[in-house]
């Protein structure tokens, strides 16, 4: 599914429901004290960024606090477990990327603690993405062809951090490496916030990205992008418009990196409790200031026009999800 490529076909293509108006909070429940929104990814990364951006605008729509809480580890399951293992009263929510509620079926096989799509309710997806090629900017390569010829010539030398196994980075970056017939080290972490910390110091060599958490150092000149997920070039950042896609760079691959955020609650939750954080999101995503702050990150806002709808876009996801697992070998350790 190819991502748009500028701002003018950010709703098309059946991607996302067009944002047109804040619509009314819907009717019947209303939070009685402070709502959690559980991030299982430590801080620091894009599921981190976008869920603060989000809770501090739901405040005032919701009438109470609403806070951040990060509970990584295992891959997501810890955070995802801690939400289900809470009260079903519309207080907690989940804010994550796609390989939670979609890749750890495939990664944990008889070990997943829970079963996504039967143990979590579907609210609305929140943004969607691609992602991003950098390498730290004082290696030498100056394209990904530079570095990929590196890699051939030195096997297993370069280091790629990801923000942990069975991430959409990793699945695409063994996806990367099959296609270009080059062998680089995968080097896991508990999230993109410490990956991001061992790059800018030069312990590991490249990231390949969701692009929010990565595009401030490449403005502040510590990484260099040499290619991003989507099959065609995105036009819509200025540091990244000469930037290839990957139908330029391995083109017949079928190369074209989709990643989506969504908020999730445990099945079980009040139906009028989701049908209330679903308006108010739609609510908070229609403010324009949000939608350029959430656009000038690489991340196309959006809202899906009813719980069902990313209920059924959620269950097209699973094959994708399973054959990218399945073609990359990864398990959970």
């Amino acid at each position: 599914m190819t991502l748009p490529v500028s701002r003018r076909h950010l709703m098309l293509g059946g991607l996302a429901a067009p944002i047109l108006a804040a619509p009314a909070i819907a009717q019947g429940w209303s939070p009685a004290r402070t709502v959690r929104i559980v991030v299982p990814i430590a801080p620091g990364g894009a599921n981190d960024l976008i869920a603060r951006m989000i809770a501090e605008r739901l405040s005032p729509v919701l009438g109470q606090t609403v806070i951040v809480e990060n509970r990584p580890g295992a891959g997501g399951n810890i955070g995802a477990q801690s939400v289900l293992q809470s009260e079903k009263d519309g207080l907690t929510w989940m804010l994550t990327s796609a390989n939670v509620l979609t890749a750890n079926t495939y990664l944990y096989g008889s070990r997943m603690p829970f079963v996504p799509l039967r143990d979590f309710a579907p609210v609305t997806r929140v943004g969607i993405g691609t992602l991003l090629w950098v390498v730290n900017a004082q290696r030498p390569w100056r394209s990904f062809q530079d570095q990929i010829a590196a890699a051939k010539r030195d096997p297993g030398r370069i280091t790629m951090g990801s923000s942990g196994t069975g991430t959409i980075s990793h699945l695409y970056f063994e996806k990367v490496k099959r296609s270009a017939g080059a062998d680089m080290t995968h080097v896991p972490y508990r999230g993109g916030g410490p990956a991001i910390q061992d790059l800018i110091a030069g312990n590991i060599d490249m990231m390949f990205d969701v692009i929010p958490a990565l595009l401030p150092h490449v403005r502040e000149g510590r990484f260099r992008p040499l290619a991003v997920g989507s099959a065609k070039r995105i036009d819509y950042v200025p540091e990244l418009a000469n930037v290839p896609g990957m139908d330029e760079l391995l083109p017949g691959a079928g190369i074209d990196a989709l990643n989506w955020w969504s908020v999730v609650a445990a099945t079980g939750t009040p139906e009028a409790a989701i049908a209330t954080m679903h308006s108010a999101i739609q609510r908070v995503l229609a403010q324009e200031e949000l939608k350029e702050r959430l656009l000038s990150l690489t991340v196309f806002p959006l809202a899906d026009p009813t719980p069902a709808a990313f209920g059924a876009f959620w269950r097209e996801q699973e094959p994708i999800w399973r054959e990218l697992v399945q073609a990359s070998g990864a398990t959970a350790e």
